[in-house]
């Protein structure tokens, strides 16, 4: 999905998990268009607390690209 607009979706909306391969600022930007109410960006080793929060939206990004997202 490198590049892409495409974010995998379901009947309650944009998927989560839809993220990975995009650069950082296209899935913000996609992120916000879809009403996610916060999106937290994870660089390689960053300290994050466990909470879940709904509504949040979670990028581990290296090199400027999405390698995983998942909600909470």
């Amino acid at each position: 999905m490198s590049g892409s607009d495409a974010v995998g979706s379901g009947a309650a909306g944009p998927d989560a998990e839809g993220y990975a391969g995009l650069r950082i600022e296209r899935a913000r930007e996609l992120a916000r268009r879809h009403g996610w109410a916060s999106v937290r960006v994870l660089e390689p080793g960053a300290m994050m607390t466990m909470e879940y929060r709904q509504g949040r939206l979670n990028l581990a990004v290296r090199d400027g690209v999405v390698e995983r997202s998942w909600e909470g």
